[in-house]
C-alpha cells in the first residue's frame, strides 16, 4: 500500500534535513579517534601518570588496564592482583591527549558507556595544556558515580573554587544519562561560553561576566582531553572491591572546529 504524505508535510520535513545539514557544516573535523586499531595511538594519547590527587592516586601503565577492541577503547579499574612491586590497593586506566592533540576553540564529542560499581568515579574532562589549577580552569564534561542514573558536568576555577562563587553564573548541572548503554558527552568551548550538552541536548552555559572578581572566565587557550576510569575519594565514597573490576568504554573522540 502506498503511504500518502502531504506536500506540505514533504517540505517541513525537507527544511529540517536542509537546516540539519547546515548546522553540521558549520563544525570541521579538527582531530579524532574512532578506535579501530588495535592498540592506543600513541600519537593521540599517553597514559596519565599516578598522582597525589583523589583522581589519579590509583593511575597505572599496568597494560591489562588498557585494551582496544571492537572500535572501542577500555579503560579498567581493578583490585591489585597484577602488580606486587605496587602498593596500591587498586589500579585504574587513564589516557590523555597533553602535549598531543588540543582544542582552543570548538566542540569536541566523546561516545562513551560507563561502569556501574560502588566507589567508581569515571570522567571526561579538560585540562589547559598551560596554566596551574585552579587558575587555568577545568572543564569537567562528564563525572559519574556509583550507581547514579545522571552525569555531573561542570567548571572549575580561581573564581567557582578559590573565590566560591558557583552561582554567578551557575557552575555546574546534571543531566540524565543511560545508565545500561552509551551516550554522547559534548562541549562547545568558545571565547565567551562554554555549552555542554549529553546526546546533543544542551543541558548548561557557563558564560563570560563582567565581574572585578578574579579568574571567571579562564578558558581561553588551548585545553586538552583526560579520559579516565576513576576509583575511591571523599566525593564518590567507599569503594566496594565485590563490584570490581570495573571498565570504561569510549567508542570515539571527535573534536571540531567552526
Amino acid at each position: 500500500m502506498k503511504f500518502k504524505f502531504p506536500l506540505c508535510a514533504f517540505l517541513f520535513s525537507l527544511g529540517n534535513v536542509v537546516a540539519g545539514v547546515a548546522q553540521d557544516n558549520e563544525w570541521k573535523l579538527l582531530w579524532h579517534d574512532e578506535f579501530d586499531q588495535t592498540a592506543i595511538d600513541t600519537s593521540i594519547w599517553s597514559k596519565i601518570p599516578r598522582g597525589g590527587s583523589a583522581w589519579n592516586k590509583y593511575m597505572s601503565d599496568e597494560d591489562s588496564l588498557y585494551e582496544v577492541k571492537d572500535g572501542n577503547l577500555y579503560l579498567r579499574g581493578l583490585k591489585n592482583n597484577l602488580c606486587p612491586q605496587d602498593t596500591a590497593q587498586y589500579i585504574t586506566g587513564g589516557v590523555y591527549s597533553k602535549d598531543k592533540r588540543l582544542l582552543e576553540y570548538g566542540k569536541i564529542e566523546i561516545r562513551a558507556k560507563l561502569p556501574n560499581a560502588r566507589g567508581c568515579w569515571p570522567a571526561i574532562w579538560m585540562l589547559p595544556q598551560n596554566g596551574q589549577w585552579p587558575m587555568g580552569g577545568e572543564i569537567d564534561i562528564m563525572e559519574h558515580l556509583n550507581y547514579d542514573p545522571f552525569v555531573y558536568q561542570t567548571v572549575h576555577s580561581n573564581y567557582t573554587y578559590i573565590l566560591k562563587i558557583q552561582d554567578n553564573p551557575i557552575s555546574h548541572g546534571t543531566a540524565p544519562i543511560d545508565t545500561a548503554g552509551y551516550n554522547v558527552y559534548g562541549l562547545e568551548k568558545e571565547a565567551d561560553k562554554l555549552v555542554f550538552f549529553v546526546n546533543g541536548i544542551k543541558t548548561f552555559e557557563y558564560p563570560r561576566i563582567e565581574t572585578t572578581q578574579e579568574g571567571q572566565y579562564p578558558f581561553n587557550s588551548p585545553y586538552y582531553l583526560l579520559l579516565d576510569m576513576q576509583l575511591g575519594g571523599d566525593w564518590v565514597g567507599k569503594i566496594d572491591p565485590a563490584d570490581l573490576p570495573v571498565e570504561m568504554a569510549i567508542d570515539w573522540v571527535r573534536a571540531y572546529v567552526k
